[in-house]
């Protein structure tokens, strides 16, 4: 016959062996935490950095360029009638073509003429300067190009615009220029010289 007393004896052992249970399972669950691992990635970027350059070349025939960096050293012109023997009413042209060396960035070009020198020649001529679409520059090729310096001008003048200019050599500005003796020339003109160089500032953009 079972007693009260062992009914109770019984709760005791069942309630001891429930604690024991509960008490193994955390001691398990923080072994098992314990024991996992902790994972980790990276990734990182790293660049080297070089300055790009900017440099123009001329040509006097539009095909052969190479750098004319100082006033010395400047490329000399073909103008399609000697300029020897101007007379009143005669316009001469000569081709100026400017490009990016390669490798270089684009840029914007810029022409300035220079003081001329020579014996007075300058203050009788007019000039005017034109951008063509090939490299044949004459009467009728500056006809239909676009106007840089003002037809006209004093040999001081510069032009009132610029152009760009692509990187790379991938496109050269082609630069007409024309040179007139007027029909209004003075007598006091005959014999006299004159010399000019023009400068074509380049700016990287």
């Amino acid at each position: 016959m079972v007693t009260r007393r062992d009914m109770r004896e019984k709760r005791r052992l069942r309630s001891r062996r429930i604690r024991a249970l509960l008490a193994g399972g955390l001691v398990l669950g923080v072994g098992a935490a314990a024991t996992l691992a902790a994972w980790n990635d990276s990734e990182y970027g790293a660049a080297t950095f070089t300055a790009g350059r900017f440099d123009i070349v001329g040509a006097a025939d539009g095909a052969t360029f190479s750098s004319h960096e100082t006033t010395g050293t400047a490329s000399t012109l073909s103008f399609q009638l000697p300029p020897t023997a101007m007379a009143p009413g005669t316009t001469t042209y000569a081709l100026l073509s400017v490009k990016t060396a390669n490798p270089s960035v684009a840029g914007t070009l810029q022409f300035t003429a220079g003081t001329p020198g020579g014996t007075g020649l300058a203050a009788h001529l007019t000039y005017g300067v034109r951008t063509i679409a090939g490299t044949a520059c004459n009467a009728t090729t500056y006809a239909a190009g676009t106007s840089v310096v003002t037809d006209g001008s004093a040999l001081t003048a510069g032009g009132a615009s610029t152009q760009a200019v692509s990187a790379n050599g991938a496109a050269q500005v082609n630069y007409c220029i024309a040179v007139t003796l007027p029909t209004t020339a003075l007598n006091a003109a005959q014999g006299l010289t004159m010399t000019q160089t023009w400068h074509i500032q380049g700016t990287s953009s």
